[in-house]
């Protein structure tokens, strides 16, 4: 059956607890039965009754006696365990307390590396703002803005092409000066450029843009860009000295961009004129065409003077061959001569060696001196 009261462990059940009532009421009503009959018998029957009861309130004590032992183990046991939980959470937290300490220590020297990071950056901007200012210094200045065009086209032509192949304000022959001209190979003509731009009209396009006065900004900018390239045309344009297309240069690329996009028109007219617009990307690639036209024409004309020593030296080999041949003539002559001195000196030697073997006695020597000088003279 299962228990009604649990506490620690100890449990009582339903039967239990209906007994020990059960005992009680029996008490109470023998005792009161008693005292109206008073009969022995009954009060007999009563003791023995209430000596169940003391039985049975004795084993219940015990119960409780022990119920209240295990209930204290038990506490006691839960303590314990729960001082062990309680140690190993406070271990535990401890620990992720460390951790997170150590994780904050390390997110706040990356912090500050960051800060000393933007700090830098704040002053790299500073830089680039002042930079900028004077960039738009220089921009908004005529002169200015135009030295600034001309001094990065320079730079572009210097880092391109040999100083032999270009001149910077050079004057033409109908006394006009040139930003720069560019020496092409014989027969093609030089290459003028120019670097100016109407930036103030671009300027006033630029900040009337979304207002009424855009149209008018446009048209005006548009006649500018056109007037311009005519110039170009004129000047520079001259038969016999340049060559049959002038380079008309944007400092920027944003710029040349936008020409292309919403000025179509004028990029064409400069096209019917014979005058280029050209970009800094754009006049790179240009100038590498050009450094490309000069070195082929070099190497024309490097293979015409190779050709020409190439024959200068196979007649140099024609004469050398006649002189070896005169040579080996001379050296077949001195060969023979050779052989020929080689045959006397052989028979020189024969001669040597059979007179050598002759035994003559000293008198017939003395009597044969004279025959023998003689013999000696006539052969001589």
């Amino acid at each position: 059956m299962e228990p009604i009261v649990e506490f620690s462990g100890a449990s009582i059940t339903l039967t239990e607890l209906l007994l020990a009532a059960l005992l009680v009421l029996s008490a109470v009503l023998i005792t009161a039965w008693i005292m109206r009959s008073g009969r022995a018998r009954e009060a007999r029957e009563l003791q023995n009754h209430l000596a169940d009861m003391r039985s049975e309130q004795s084993r219940l004590q015990g119960r409780l006696a022990q119920f209240a032992e295990d209930s204290e183990r038990r506490d006691a046991s839960f303590a314990e365990v729960l001082d062990a939980r309680l140690t190993g959470v406070s271990e535990r937290v401890g620990q992720s307390l460390e951790h997170v300490q150590t994780r904050n220590s390390e997110n706040l020297t990356k912090l500050h590396e960051r800060l000393g990071l933007i700090d830098q950056a704040q002053s790299n901007i500073k830089v680039l703002a002042g930079e900028v200012s004077g960039l738009q210094s220089i921009l908004s200045n005529k002169q200015a803005r135009g030295a600034f065009g001309e001094k990065q086209m320079q730079d572009l032509i210097r880092a391109f092409l040999p100083a032999r192949a270009f001149t910077f304000q050079q004057t033409l022959s109908n006394n006009t000066r040139v930003d720069a001209l560019i020496h092409m190979p014989e027969g093609h003509g030089d290459v003028a450029i120019d670097s100016k731009f109407p930036m103030e009209s671009w300027r006033r396009m630029i900040e009337a843009e979304g207002s009424y006065e855009a149209e008018s900004a446009k048209r005006d900018f548009r006649n500018d860009m056109l007037k311009h390239i005519k110039d170009i045309s004129r000047k520079y344009l001259i038969e016999g000295e340049t060559y049959e297309l002038a380079l008309m240069f944007l400092p920027s690329d944003a710029i040349f961009a936008e020409l292309h996009n919403e000025f179509d028109a004028v990029v064409d007219r400069g096209f019917s004129q014979r005058v280029v617009i050209v970009s800094p990307t754009t006049f790179m690639a240009t100038l590498h065409t050009m450094q490309a036209v000069m070195n082929d024409a070099e190497i024309q004309k490097n293979a015409a003077l190779i050709k020409r020593e190439v024959s200068i030296m196979a007649d140099d080999v024609a004469r050398l061959d006649e002189r070896v041949a005169r040579l080996q003539k001379h050296f077949r002559m001195a060969d023979k001569d050779m052989s020929d001195i080689q045959i006397s000196s052989r028979k020189i030697s024969a001669r040597a060696k059979k007179i050598g073997t002759v035994d003559f006695d000293n008198d017939a020597i003395e009597d044969s001196l004279p025959t023998l000088k003689l013999v000696s003279d006539g052969e001589t």
